[in-house]
């Protein structure tokens, strides 16, 4: 780092993207990218035509986009933000909804992005632990005098809070915004969002980098009362009024009017997450209960670490976390039914080799 680096930056923990090699072919499980490509509609909107007009601004307001996601939300054009992905509406609320005297909640072993945002911002922030079994516990948020924010299926667990359980959060405390980070709510999990017309405290947010197959295209939005949203507008115009690019409006409209698509692809992870759970167990994996396009699989044959590094050196990629009370374990992106075969081929390999 440089000498011109400012005290406020120097205490930042950034967070730490999933390895994306450019160098060597891999089974990439490790990012929780969808193994489908993105529906055909997207193909059909990104023509040369609109790629010509990459030369104009995209529209701040992301009109289209925000109508097309509340159409298929049952909500209104003002319950909607879209983002740069959700990280970017999830900076957006750290900033908003947080700050002197309103301290930021999260659990302990979560989506490494709050922690970085809370150091970012400056922000205190109490981390909550998960319970022994890794579920987590809105007792233990009921009486903070803050934000709070839950990852709903949590990541790296892939286990849920159900809905209710997050009603008694909202209700305890109308003057505290509860933030539910859904990026993986699509693949089994109860969405929060149907309680977006009660609460005006609820903010939900979601992404198109999942289950609509754009991570690369940048695609999040979140859900929420007229004046929660309008909060976060006065961040976003404050920060970079044209934050969704105009190639990415289209893309994400058009993903989200193909739901047969979406229904589809969402299906197929199910049934290999299924698939791939009942093989990790069988080879005598511990498999936390996942309703996210992942697992989490530790306390095995082979410890957490060995394993993500003698699969990285069989061509297969897993996400491993250094820290307490997860070093045993590694997060495993479902993939596609033949991925998913050759990852277990992969250990079957490894536990013969012993």
């Amino acid at each position: 780092m440089s000498r011109f680096l400012s005290p406020e930056a120097l205490r930042c923990d950034p967070y730490t993207p999933g390895e994306q090699p450019r160098d060597q072919q891999y089974i990439k499980l490790n990012t929780n990218e969808s193994p489908f490509p993105p529906s055909p509609r997207v193909l059909e909107a990104l023509s040369r035509a609109e790629a010509e007009k990459l030369y104009l601004y995209s529209d701040p307001t992301c009109a289209a986009l925000n109508a097309a996601i509340a159409k298929r939300c049952g909500l209104a054009p003002e319950n909607v933000i879209s983002g740069n992905g959700s990280d970017e509406i999830l900076a957006f609320a750290f900033r908003a909804f947080c700050g002197e005297g309103r301290p930021a909640a999260f659990a302990d072993i979560t989506y490494g992005f709050y922690e970085a945002q809370a150091a970012l911002f400056g922000l205190e922030a109490k981390r909550v632990p998960l319970r022994e079994d890794f579920s987590l516990s809105v007792e233990d948020y009921l009486d903070f005098p803050g934000t709070v924010f839950i990852a709903n299926p949590n990541a790296p667990t892939g286990m849920t809070v159900p809905v209710d359980h997050i009603r008694r959060l909202l209700e305890k405390d109308p003057g505290r915004v509860v933030i539910v980070d859904e990026a993986y709510v699509d693949f089994g999990a109860e969405s929060c969002v149907p309680l977006v017309r009660k609460y005006e405290n609820l903010l939900v947010t979601q992404t198109m980098s999942k289950s609509r197959s754009l991570a690369g295209g940048r695609v999040g939005f979140a859900l929420g009362d007229p004046e929660l949203i309008a909060d976060l507008n006065r961040v976003k115009y404050s920060f970079n009024p044209y934050n969704v690019n105009r190639l990415s409006l289209l893309a994400g409209a058009a993903a989200m009017e193909d739901e047969d698509y979406f229904q589809s692809c969402c299906r197929s992870v199910q049934e290999n997450r299924a698939w791939t759970v009942e093989a990790l167990e069988k080879r005598g994996f511990t498999v936390l209960p996942s309703s996210a396009n992942f697992v989490f699989a530790g306390k095995g044959p082979i410890s957490g670490g060995e394993l993500y590094r003698k699969l990285k050196e069989n061509g297969v990629l897993v996400r491993w976390f250094d820290k307490d009370r997860i070093r045993d374990f590694c997060r495993i992106t479902i993939g596609s039914k033949e991925q998913m075969e050759t990852l277990v081929e992969r250990i079957d390999r490894l536990l013969a080799e012993g």
